[in-house]
């Protein structure tokens, strides 16, 4: 039965969608069955990882029961990935009913036999969405960028994080808070990073050793060529630091 990790942050442009195009690829080269799902109706992961929105069923006909989720699955260029586009947007005007926060949960029931780990991308905004990611999910992970903003990010996160594990998930582990597009060399980073240790100790979660490098590798990678980044550049400074950060998940005994 799958792992079930989502990667959830109150705000945008974090390294949300990166992170779990590259996880996932480091998971499945250690030789795990990996499926992602695109809950964010910006669509970034499925395009990332190549996935057909036009001509392709996506998580929007899952949750409306269109199709069930087995046949949803496509092979992409990195991992199994149900996709997502815009019309994922209208679940929060469309669904509105009582268990509405469990539609995700219960829609990856049958497909979780088959795989090792679920990696679901959700959205910045902390609405209906972001609720049936963390029900849905194992684990939350929390990605940040190295400033202040994002820090703020996370506490908003870690607060709704709570409600809902209170509430729907209390089995739910908040695996860590961890930084990316960190410039080892720079001093706003370093200052970032002693905060978000404050922070994390505050929270009473992780902030993980491992940092995750600025790389203009992955981005081309993931936005240009839609290829597998250990594939693509597996000496590359950053997709080392991906590797890291899942061994250290790994190691901390939260994978």
């Amino acid at each position: 039965m799958a792992k079930v990790i989502s990667l959830i942050n109150q705000k945008g442009g974090v390294g949300k969608t990166a992170s779990t195009n590259a996880i996932s690829a480091c998971l499945k080269h250690k030789g795990f069955k990996v499926l992602c799902v695109d809950f964010d109706p910006q669509g970034y992961l499925s395009f990332s990882m190549g996935a057909d929105t036009r001509e392709h069923s996506t998580i929007y006909d899952v949750l409306k029961h269109n199709i069930k989720a087995r046949y949803a699955i496509q092979k992409s260029n990195v991992v199994d990935i149900i996709p997502a586009d815009a019309l994922l947007g209208n679940v929060e005007r469309e669904f509105t009913g009582p268990g509405t926060e469990h539609m995700l949960r219960d829609c990856l029931k049958t497909v979780a036999p088959l795989y090792d780990y679920i990696l679901i991308d959700s959205p910045p905004e902390l609405g209906l969405l972001s609720a049936n990611a963390v029900i849905a999910s194992d684990i939350v992970l929390i990605p940040g960028l190295s400033d202040g903003y994002s820090l703020q990010g996370i506490i908003q996160v870690h607060e709704t994080i709570l409600r809902i594990k209170q509430a729907f998930n209390p089995t739910l582990v908040i695996g860590g808070i961890f930084l990316v597009r960190y410039y080892p060399r720079e001093a706003l980073s370093k200052t970032t990073k002693e905060t978000a240790q404050l922070l994390a100790a505050h929270l009473n979660i992780p902030l993980l050793d491992t940092t995750i490098r600025h790389s203009n590798i992955i981005s081309k990678a993931m936005t240009t060529l839609q290829k597998d980044i250990v594939d693509y550049a597996p000496k590359n400074n950053a997709v080392l630091d991906y590797v890291a950060l899942v061994d250290e998940l790994f190691e901390r005994g939260i994978f």
